[in-house]
């Protein structure tokens, strides 16, 4: 039955169209076959591709760049006529008015209200020797360049010397000493001490105009110590021998390598009463309301409490922060006294601060600490 439809179909097809039209419509058909069709076929792409976003910002960024370039090479070689001087408009008071008033107005901008300046005295004073890439000044000349920036600072009316700290070296003391003095002829200074303000910690506070201190402040220790060390046993034992070279024979005076002389430690015993003098004249001028038996007794090395300080005139007032605060501002006229807080130290200072540590540990610093003598305003233990 299906094999004769087919037959049918066949027979149909080839009866209804003549052979020559049959063939036509064959070849219009494989033609159009070959053809893709109408929705697949591709847009013709444009002849100006559009730029993307970031060539556009790259196209722009150069050629800023390029007319910056020529209006810059344009303005150096343009001849510039010159000019005269203008007459000032307004008299020499006049304008010395308007630059105080300048002054005033950035130094308000700057610090704010008129405060006090609390600056921070901690440990061993004494100059850093780092030199490293990872170093940053600190010690004595950091403490020194505090209290001269404070005392330049028109907002800061009085300074508080934060005192804690056993002394340090003669030099590094003397120079805090010096800075104090300078600030105090347009500043109130008060010292305040901690824990402990010995020896050095004590020298500096005497250039201040008062001083408050806790009643269990250890302070006093007014003398000078110097201390050699002597390795030559060591250096016998580990096979080591040092062989100075020098141009007199006290060259290598204090030498860690050798023991000293009677004449060596003649002229030490000189230096150390020198510096020992210079420290007693401070005392004396920076004290005077001491009585000279007081100040000759209690200026031979030893130390002693605050209260026994504040009995003999050493110091003026028993407290703490708060107390050295409200005084510091009495001194300057301000009834409630803002502290002028300095800037946190930065990472990049943290960083210099964590390299100079690291060098402090070195062996050479070791060695060299170890091998050279030092005159200095120190309570040691």
């Amino acid at each position: 039955m299906s094999e004769n439809k087919q037959e049918g179909r066949q027979a149909d097809t080839n009866t209804s169209l003549p052979k020559e039209d049959w063939e036509k419509k064959l070849l219009e058909n494989e033609k159009t076959a070959l053809l893709p069709p109408a929705e697949e076929k591709k847009e013709e792409k444009p002849a100006f591709k559009r730029p993307s976003s970031g060539g556009l910002w790259a196209f722009l960024l150069l050629l800023t760049f390029a007319v910056s370039s020529v209006c810059g090479i344009y303005l150096t070689v343009k001849p510039v006529e010159k000019c005269e001087p203008a007459k000032p408009a307004v008299s020499e008071e006049a304008e010395d008015g308007t630059a105080s008033k300048l002054a005033t107005a950035l130094s308000s901008r700057s610090g704010g209200k008129p405060g006090i300046a609390w600056i921070k005295i901690r440990g061993v004073i004494a100059q850093d020797n780092n030199t490293g890439p990872f170093s940053r000044p600190s010690g004595a000349s950091s403490i020194a360049k505090k209290i001269r920036e404070a005392g330049e600072n028109k907002n800061v009316k009085a300074i508080v010397l934060d005192i804690n700290s056993p002394g340090g070296t003669v030099a590094s003391v003397q120079n805090i000493y010096s800075e104090i003095l300078k600030a105090k002829e347009n500043k109130k200074v008060v010292a305040l001490f901690r824990d402990v303000a010995a020896s050095g910690g004590f020298y500096i506070a005497m250039a201040a105009d008062k001083i408050v201190a806790e009643p269990g402040t250890i302070t006093g220790s007014v003398g000078v110590i110097m201390q050699t060390s002597n390795v030559e046993g060591l250096f016998e034992k580990i096979g080591v021998k040092v062989t100075p070279i020098t141009s007199g024979k006290y060259k290598d005076m204090g030498s860690a390598f050798r023991p000293m002389s009677d004449a060596e430690k003649a002229i030490l015993q000189d230096m150390v009463n020198d510096t020992y003098t210079q420290f007693f004249a401070a005392v004396k001028a920076g004290r005077p309301n001491v009585k000279p038996e007081d100040l000759t007794e209690y200026t031979d090395g030893r130390v002693f409490t605050g209260q026994r300080a504040f009995n003999l005139g050493f110091v003026d007032k028993l407290g703490g922060e708060e107390e050295a605060r409200l005084l510091a501002g009495e001194l300057a006229g301000l009834k409630d006294p803002k502290i002028i807080t300095q800037r946190p130290d930065s990472l990049r200072e943290l960083i210099f601060s964590f390299g100079s540590t690291m060098e402090n540990q070195t062996l050479a610093k070791q060695l060299q600490t170890l091998s050279t003598p030092s005159v200095s305003y120190l309570w040691v233990n």
